[in-house]
């Protein structure tokens, strides 16, 4: 049993100030005035209380690739960043395509206590796109795979993506595509554009993302499945998306905080840090994105968090690595690019970055409402303060950010998973189990 915990004057996503108890793990009371014998009081007053963050994308690296990062590196890094749940990618080593692997990811998760990492089976064996992975024995496996992606690579045959939609339809899967035509983008460095011919640098064409979510939205309805797209960058593909929507297609979406902030003049510098995939785009494609977020085309932001070790950004742009770390500058990115700039509220955010990613990944006891009875799983954020990113904002191994020595709002005071503090006063609980 765990010690009660009294938060004092938080202000919901609704805009109410409430007092919240935590008690077993639960929420056992809300209202104003709330006492408690013994509890720990916390003021929370100036902040605002999230659900628990639920990231639908992110690369713990475990096992296989424990230099870049770790489940308990990666979920210290999550709950710094005011996440409670998150779904890990399965591009580790081996990968995690058979039931064996998704319940020890399950289980090393378990044993650090900061989040609940819930895994991410590969659609095909080795991620390899030629005959489909134990898509059935992951889903009734322990860890009840709900979600199968081969991120990092696009399931290019459109033949076995069929197959993958329909086979998950039997236990109500979903398959998450990262859609890029890996023909169209072959030795391919940055967006395809203006900057890319000036740089001299081989185009990444919006048209190789927006091809295969066009095939595969046709695939879904087809075959009556669901769809997610992985880490959508371009405004034709919110245009996409939108169609398929009014279609009545079933698809959702993630945007990336990057995606909805960087654009790719950062690119200008040859610095490796803004080197991902798919690459940043356009301010044309940032105002659809954002665009997009705001009037629910685009369903979630997830981070795509991508960490990598020094050496593999420490080089010429050509030979670096794609990926960034981004679970601990999520939050702050999403304030700056659609809280301040007036295109969602508070009670959007908890939507996007709560509720429907836990929805899409089927996960009952994740993104709920902070109401009586609810999970005790929340972070408190204060959105006042503006400082620049730093190194001591990590909390991973690896410390390939964007936002290195930039100014974002907001900080995350406290996270609370399952009634524990996770991060207390800004400072990360060195043991998180009970």
């Amino acid at each position: 049993m765990t010690q009660a915990i009294l938060i004092r004057g938080a202000q919901l996503a609704s805009g109410v100030t409430a007092d919240l108890l935590l008690e077993d793990g639960r929420i056992s009371e809300t209202g104003s005035g709330l006492t408690r014998t013994g509890a720990t009081v916390v003021d929370a007053d100036g902040l605002i209380a999230l659900p628990g963050l639920v990231d639908l994308h992110t690369h713990l690296r475990e096992p296989g690739y424990e230099a870049s990062e770790t489940i308990l590196s990666g979920s210290r890094a999550a709950a710094a960043g005011g996440y409670t749940t998150v779904f890990a990618m399965p591009n580790t080593s081996p990968v995690a395509d058979t039931a064996g692997v998704v319940e020890q990811e399950l289980a090393l998760g378990e044993a650090a206590g900061y989040v609940h990492v819930q895994p991410i089976g590969a659609v095909t064996v080795g991620q390899k796109g030629e005959r489909l992975a134990e898509l059935g024995a992951m889903a009734s496996s322990r860890a009840r795979v709900r979600v199968f992606s081969d991120d990092g690579f696009c399931v290019f045959d459109p033949l076995i993506m069929r197959r993958a939609l329909e086979y998950v339809k039997a236990f109500d899967g979903v398959i998450a595509q990262h859609a890029q035509d890996p023909r169209l983008t072959e030795g391919a460095q940055m967006n395809e554009g203006t900057v890319s011919a000036e740089l001299g640098l081989a185009g990444w064409p919006a048209v190789a993302e927006e091809s295969i979510i066009a095939r595969d939205v046709l695939l879904a309805e087809h075959v009556g499945s669901r769809l997610h797209v992985c880490h959508l960058s371009t405004a034709g593909s919110v245009d996409i998306i939108r169609w398929a929507k009014k279609r009545g297609v079933n698809v959702t979406a993630e945007v990336t905080p990057h995606h909805l902030l960087l654009t790719e003049e950062l690119v200008r510098g040859y610095d490796p840090r803004f080197k991902v995939n798919p690459p940043l785009r356009r301010d044309e494609d940032v105002l659809a994105v954002r665009e997009g977020l705001a009037d629910g085309t685009i369903d979630i932001v997830a981070t795509d968090h991508a960490p990598h070790p020094a050496e593999a950004k420490s080089c010429e742009w050509q030979a670096a690595a794609n990926g960034m770390v981004g679970l601990e500058s999520a939050l702050r990115v999403v304030q700056q690019a659609m809280v301040d700039t007036g295109l969602i509220g508070w009670d959007d955010v908890a939507r996007v970055m709560s509720a429907a990613p836990a929805r899409i990944g089927r996960l009952e006891r994740a993104g709920t409402p902070l109401e009586v009875g609810a999970p005790a799983s929340l972070t408190l954020y204060d959105p006042a303060p503006v400082r620049t990113f730093s190194r001591d904002d990590l909390r991973g191994r690896s410390q390939n950010s964007p936002y290195l020595g930039r100014e974002l709002p907001g900080e995350v005071r406290w996270t609370f998973f399952g009634g524990r503090p996770t991060v207390a006063d800004a400072r990360i609980a060195e043991e998180a189990r009970a």
